[in-house]
């Protein structure tokens, strides 16, 4: 990868206040707002004795990836390819694909920390305990990072201009915050709803999350949807992308 791409583009990144508020910050602001709802701080029976503000923990980790990978990322390689600057890179000895690479890197670790911070407010404001099974966590949540960037560069390689990125990307934004359990917790779901949810990117994510954060290893076939997921999308996207 070429680390002076990499540089300038953390250096976009960080002066784009849009992005930073809506992958970094929103996603706790929301969690600190349904913490303050003294219902959601008591131990519910249909959420398996946890307490609603638990079951968004895993929520609210998720929100910050699928905004970066479905809202933010491909506004910014398609804005790239609209303003002629992939083809001017095509000329040059850096090629695009250092630009892609590091597009990727910014934004998985920008959905990194937003789920850090997530965990560390919830625990500190909330006392939701941090997860049981923090392995299984990680490749759970390495795993979601993968698919909101995969589907992410399928909506880029899809969208010729940035109206149109925004158009496709908000179209499979809000069934994938459904399916993540934004507004009701996968716990929640009825039982058919949730084994439906559980075969898409975002729905297993957010079982796998839930199994990790009770102690358990997440189940293999949540872990293998993702993984079919992350290779279908990764190999549509490489398909589908043009440089210009």
């Amino acid at each position: 990868m070429n680390t002076s791409v990499l540089r300038t583009e953390l250096r976009l990144f960080r002066r784009e206040p849009g992005a930073l508020f809506w992958i970094l910050l929103f996603p706790t602001l929301l969690l600190v707002i349904l913490g303050s709802i003294p219902s959601f701080r008591q131990h519910q029976a249909g959420l398996g004795g946890l307490r609603t503000i638990d079951a968004y923990v895993p929520v609210a980790v998720l929100l910050g990836l699928i905004v970066g990978g479905l809202q933010s990322m491909p506004q910014t390689l398609t804005g790239y390819r609209e303003r002629g600057i992939l083809r001017r890179m095509a000329t040059t000895p850096v090629r695009p694909g250092a630009l892609l690479s590091a597009q990727t890197v910014v934004y998985g670790a920008a959905a990194l920390a937003s789920a850090l911070l997530v965990l560390a407010v919830g625990r500190i404001a909330f006392g939701v305990r941090l997860p049981k099974q923090p392995l299984g966590y990680v490749l759970a949540l390495l795993s979601a990072v993968l698919v909101a960037l995969a589907l992410g560069s399928v909506v880029s390689a899809l969208s010729r201009t940035t109206k149109i990125a925004g158009a496709i990307g908000s179209a499979v934004f809000f069934p994938s915050m459904f399916c993540a359990g934004v507004w009701l917790p996968v716990q929640s779901m009825p039982h058919l709803m949730a084994r439906i949810v559980g075969f898409t990117p975002f729905g297993a994510a957010a079982q796998a999350l839930n199994q990790a954060a009770a102690g358990h290893w997440p189940g293999w076939g949540h872990l293998g949807v993702l993984a079919i997921w992350i290779l279908l999308l990764t190999g549509a996207a490489a398909r589908w992308f043009r440089w210009e």
